[in-house]
């Protein structure tokens, strides 16, 4: 986790403010992370776990500028910690100012209305003020922020001029400050009020400001659209993207200002919270108990999709099958419900994005060392969400699911086949649309399930359900009721954009209506493909060579039920082949058309290696093995040559392992699978060579199949066609 020169971070926040301090604390509390904010949470560190303290901040990570704050509120001086972290002086006399205020605030017998207006100046939320006074979350900021509402200590707004005082300026942004006077200006109009992202990550990127951004540009026509961002990186935060840009963190106490800001300014007619990812989507509850009105889906029907309990309920009237599943918040209900639903176990906490957090399970001591790590980062949360627990289905086709629902209607935008099998997460996995496997039948049944589950949930507007296709049932592993990070995707790949469509919905416009203004196509959806239709592939872009062990060693590439992949490529073609490798050249550089392969898959997978193998050997490429993996192909009629495990080191006349081989270059795709409980440590050695040295690499043998058909492909000749020319071939332009 050292910070180099070497980039690893995938997102960013900005905050503004009348001075650094005040623009420090609010771009700290913009990143929506634990532990990312400075604190005052019981007494100053001394002695021996001081020194420890200081003796880690000479190395740069995430988390030393709080780390500083807290060595400083110790009483360490200034110019010890510029010979430590060579910051610059001023800034460290900045964070000590931070806490002289916050020492202020604890001293002081009521927090009068100068308090809190010193407070407030120098960047300090209504939370880090409840801390301060010694008051428990959340209940202490709520009481903090009624003592200062009390005080009438509020922010105003102020702008920042986008044309330099040259003209006037039509479209304005503004950022709080606790100053004297607002700039926001009346308006007659009726305001909606949409809640940006927040910074990028992991499972939340800017596929969901792509979803803020469309509704902006839908409803402008009808409201004054205002957004509410802190990511400097987005469309969404553009000055002209909306009508008004609030730049301030995502917080219940910042977006409850930006509320009261605009209803001074004239009518609002509600808030999005289901575009903009998990952050805003926290705040729904929330925000609708302080009296705002949430448009769309509501904070109890989003709550019924996350309460296993109310969502099973809906499952049951729908009468939609679901893998057994139960919740625990203590190892012993964790090892209960796993006992009687049976091993292995998809386990995660409730409420994430990204399936952080998310792992499979295959036994009682896996479960406990995942249970007390879960209990032990949720500590000082001040949140009692269970640990969800599933029944793992292995070898299950997943699919997923991008819907509308105007409360009457649904439109299914799109279905998508994942590549891999269930057990990727579904940001990680390739897959195609229109699914290429699935029959008109099965596609029925997601129409009909979809439906049932959108009108039980009492959804308003998308929908997102992911299902699991097994011995011809299909079960329903999850329904999100809001915006998806396939929507744009989806809305590329059709034509029809989803996140539009969806925005007017949630105003209170019906699906027929937007058939009728060409908004969604006159008739049918995703349930009827057209064979005139494109084949479009989403693939994940993986960014495992920025990333590396203590030892220096690239973290290991296998995908998983955690979300790890930072960004995404579409590929789209006439036929999947083709749109797949497409997909490949533009997520890493493509498929190598010839050369060697080297294969090592868990036993499980050996049966469905056999015919992509033989293809390969027929493309020309030449085959190298693992003793048991060559054993198995020997007996299909291919033969291999085999090569030296890691753990078996070099042969006695200087034969190389197959890592080796792969650090020199003589290996141009490598197939490796993850045997049972875990990788090898084989397994992991083999995939780190394998980034390292930037080739090719398939983990499942799902990936092998399509990988086989891509490199055959991309031995003919590619076409180009625009998104206008697939739309005009299949009707639609």
């Amino acid at each position: 986790d050292t910070l180099t020169t070497t980039m690893k971070s995938v997102g960013e926040a900005m905050a503004l403010g009348r001075n650094f301090t005040e623009a420090l604390g609010k771009a700290m509390r913009s990143i929506d992370k634990k532990n990312s904010t400075f604190h005052w949470a019981g007494a100053p560190l001394v002695g021996e776990e001081l020194e420890a303290l200081v003796a880690t901040i000479s190395r740069p990570t995430e988390h030393r500028l709080v780390d500083v704050q807290q060595v400083l509120r110790a009483g360490v001086t200034a110019e010890r910690v510029y010979e430590l972290t060579a910051i610059d002086p001023w800034f460290l006399d900045q964070i000590i100012l931070i806490n002289e205020v916050a020492a202020e605030v604890a001293a002081s017998d009521t927090l009068t209305a100068d308090v809190f207006a010193h407070a407030k100046r120098h960047g300090l939320s209504d939370a880090q003020i409840a801390v301060i006074r010694g008051l428990e979350l959340p209940a202490g900021e709520a009481q903090i922020r009624a003592e200062r509402l009390a005080a009438g200590v509020r922010p105003v707004f102020k702008t920042v001029d986008t044309c330099a005082a040259e003209f006037a300026a039509t479209t304005p942004y503004h950022y709080s400050a606790y100053d004297e006077e607002t700039e926001v200006a009346p308006r007659e109009r009726e305001a909606v009020i949409i809640l940006g992202s927040g910074p990028n990550r992991i499972g939340q990127g800017i596929e969901f400001d792509y979803s803020c951004v469309h509704a902006a540009l839908a409803l402008r026509d009808e409201y004054e659209t205002i957004m509410v961002n802190c990511n400097p990186e987005t469309v969404s935060t553009d000055y002209d993207t909306s009508d008004r840009l609030y730049f301030e963190p995502l917080t219940f106490e910042d977006v409850m200002e930006v509320y009261e800001a605009e209803l001074a300014a004239g009518p609002v007619k509600g808030v999005f919270v289901q575009l903009g990812g998990q952050t805003p989507l926290a705040l729904a509850q929330r925000l609708e108990d302080a009296g705002v009105p949430i448009l769309g889906t509501q904070p109890d029907a989003i709550d019924a999709a996350e309460d296993r309990e109310a969502f099973g309920r809906v499952l049951t009237e729908a009468g939609l099958p679901a893998p057994a599943y139960g919740t625990a918040t203590t190892l012993d209900g964790a090892l209960e419900v796993a006992g009687r639903i049976g091993y292995p176990v998809l386990v995660r906490p409730s409420y994430v994005l990204g399936g952080r957090g998310m792992e499979i399970v295959y036994d009682a001591d896996h479960l406990g060392e995942y249970v007390t790590r879960a209990l032990e980062e949720a500590s000082g949360t001040h949140t009692e969400s269970p640990l969800l627990i599933d029944r793992f289905l292995d070898d299950a086709i997943e699919i997923d699911v991008d819907a509308l629902y105007d409360g009457e209607e649904l439109y299914l935008g799109g279905v998508m086949e994942h590549i891999e099998e269930a057990g990727i997460h579904s940001g990680d996995s390739a897959c195609v649309l229109p699914p290429v496997t699935l029959s008109q039948s099965e596609l029925d049944r997601i129409r009909t399930s979809t439906e049932a589950l959108a009108k039980g949930i009492g959804v308003l507007g998308l929908i997102n359900v992911q299902y699991a296709l097994v011995s011809d049932v299909l079960y329903v592993l999850e329904a999100n009721p809001r915006a998806s990070r396939t929507a744009p995707f989806v809305s590329k790949a059709t034509g029809y954009p989803l996140a539009k469509a969806a925005a007017l919905v949630m105003v209170g416009h019906s699906i027929a209506e937007l058939r009728e203004r060409g908004v969604l196509p006159a008739e049918g959806d995703a349930a009827r493909i057209d064979l005139d239709a494109p084949i479009a592939v989403k693939e994940a872009v993986l960014p495992f060579r920025r990333f590396r062990t203590t030892d220096g060693v690239v973290v290991d590439s296998l995908l998983g039920p955690e979300m790890k992949s930072t960004g995404e490529v579409m590929g789209i073609d006439v036929d999947f082949p083709t749109a797949f490798a497409k997909s490949q050249t533009a997520a890493f550089g493509g498929l190598p058309t010839g050369g060697t392969v080297f294969i090592s898959v868990a036993d499980r997978d050996k049966r469905g290696i056999t015919f992509p193998v033989k293809r390969l050997t027929e493309l020309g490429f030449e085959v190298l093995a693992t003793t048991g993996t060559a054993a198995v192909l020997r007996r299909s009629g291919i033969e291999s040559q085999i090569v030296r495990k890691v753990a078996e080191g070099a042969g006695a006349d200087g034969e190389p392992t197959i890592v080796d081989l792969i650090r020199s270059g003589a290996v141009d795709l490598v197939i490796n699978t993850p045997s049972g409980q875990g990788a090898r440590a084989d397994g992991y050695k083999i995939r780190a060579a394998t980034v390292a040295a930037d080739k090719a690499l398939a983990t499942t043998v799902q990936g092998l199949q399509a990988a086989v058909q891509a490199i055959e492909s991309a031995r003919g000749t590619i076409q180009v066609r625009s998104l206008q020319e697939h739309a005009a071939r299949k009707g639609q332009a």
